[in-house]
């Protein structure tokens, strides 16, 4: 009979550690040692001309063999090359790279590693003509035209690298290589050319951030009535047009800190509130705060005052797009309204358009449009009272009796009556009349 088979473990009975301990770094130690050595190839030495003739051959061979397999692999191509080049064949390196480029004109590391190649044994005219056939076949690859600018620059040769450029510049490329051409331009002094550059560049792409480093360059060279010029001319360029001017902003903004670098104070004023004048309140929120801190640092308090409250404007405007009949904001926008009114007209300051009521009106008109969208008396307590607060304005404030008696009748004839009525406003009425 056999014996049921145990699945549990075997028990240990012996505990004790044994004798000799071997740690994890002598085990480590083993397993490199009993790895086995990685074969390498042994180092021929060529001792004769007929053994290196014998080694380049058999290289050539094993090079057209791959090449023959992958010929459209550039990189066996640029390997074949190479090893050319490094046993002194340059005329043999050159007519390889020339089958790669029959194969692949337009691989720009192709040519890029043909023109190092050249560089590398000071092969400089070869590389010349290089640069010279591949911007002619891919002239809008940046990295080329970089690297033949920087070839002709490093020898010195600076009427070549600025023909280069002339040709670059005609396909129209991007900023920067406009910008590396000025600053070639500024590193040799040539400050009028570099001013003639950036005309052509904002003729070409006439953005505004293209018209600021334009003024910004006159002004770092001390030609302040040609950075005021270059602002004038962008101004001219966008024109009056609101979304124009919106475009403008950074042109405005970097004119007005020009202005405030040269301590021309009242020019800078004047910029902003130009700026500010002809954009809506929703999209001047940039400009509205280079504005106030220019006046508080360089203003006084009315003219700190009024740009806070054009800052405040902008946020009720805001708050209101995402919900007209947001009441509480009417309310504190009308209430701000009439303490600037009240302020200008007690002291007798600052621009006629913030003297005159048409501004509290104009806030007023809008908020009463915003009529409650049902006949449910809790939608129109708030309501109801910016009609109230608009009729004791122009009774109190303005002293237009007519209109405030207008006002009263036109929300008496907008309130449903029948539904439901507010005793409060017959109550003023009446009381207005009396």
């Amino acid at each position: 009979m056999s014996r049921p088979t145990d699945s549990r473990a075997p028990r240990v009975k012996n505990r004790a550690p044994a004798a000799i301990q071997i740690t994890a770094e002598q085990l480590l130690r083993e397993a490199q040692e009993r790895q086995e050595v990685q074969f390498k190839a042994p180092k021929q030495r060529v001792e004769d001309f007929e053994e290196l003739h014998e080694y380049r051959g058999r290289k050539r061979k094993e090079f057209e063999e791959r090449i023959r397999r992958t010929r459209t692999k550039i990189k066996e191509w640029k390997s074949y090359a190479s090893w050319e080049a490094s046993q002194g064949e340059f005329e043999r390196s050159r007519s390889v790279y020339e089958r790669a480029l029959d194969v692949d004109p337009r691989d720009v590391s192709l040519w890029l590693s043909y023109t190092e190649m050249e560089l590398k044994n000071r092969n400089v005219q070869h590389a010349r003509n290089l640069f010279d056939r591949a911007v002619t076949l891919l002239p809008r690859i940046n990295q080329l035209w970089y690297k033949y600018v920087y070839l002709e620059e490093l020898l010195q040769n600076i009427p070549g690298a600025r023909q280069v450029f002339e040709r670059w510049m005609k396909w129209e490329p991007e900023d920067k290589a406009w910008q590396a051409y000025i600053k070639m331009e500024e590193r040799y002094n040539e400050l009028d050319r570099a001013s003639a550059l950036y005309e052509r560049w904002v003729a070409i792409r006439p953005e505004p951030r293209v018209w600021v480093k334009w003024a910004k360059f006159e002004e770092e060279r001390g030609k302040l009535d040609k950075a005021r010029e270059v602002f004038q001319m962008a101004l001219e360029f966008f024109g009056d047009d609101a979304e124009q001017v919106e475009k403008a902003q950074a042109v405005f903004n970097a004119f007005a800190k020009m202005e405030t670098r040269l301590k021309e104070f009242e020019r800078a004023r004047v910029i902003y509130k130009f700026a500010l004048s002809r954009l809506p309140r929703s999209k001047s929120a940039a400009l509205y705060a280079a504005y106030t801190r220019f006046e508080k640092q360089h203003g006084d308090r009315s003219g700190v005052e009024s740009t806070v409250l054009g800052k405040r404007r902008i946020q009720y405007e805001e708050e209101l797009a995402h919900d007209g009949r947001n009441y509480d904001v009417w309310f504190d926008y009308a209430r701000l309204e009439e303490d600037a009114y009240r302020g200008e007209r007690d002291d007798d300051a600052g621009v006629a358009e913030e003297v005159s009521p048409e501004k509290v009106r104009e806030v007023y008109e809008r908020a009463v449009a915003q009529v409650p969208p049902g006949n449910e008396k809790r939608h129109w307590r708030r309501y109801i009272f910016l009609w109230l607060n608009y009729a004791i304005f122009e009774e109190l404030e303005t002293k237009d009796i007519s209109r405030a008696r207008q006002i009263y009748k036109t929300a008496i004839e907008l309130v449903p009556h029948k539904q439901f009525t507010f005793a409060k406003i017959w109550l003023l009425f009446a009381k207005f009349e009396i």
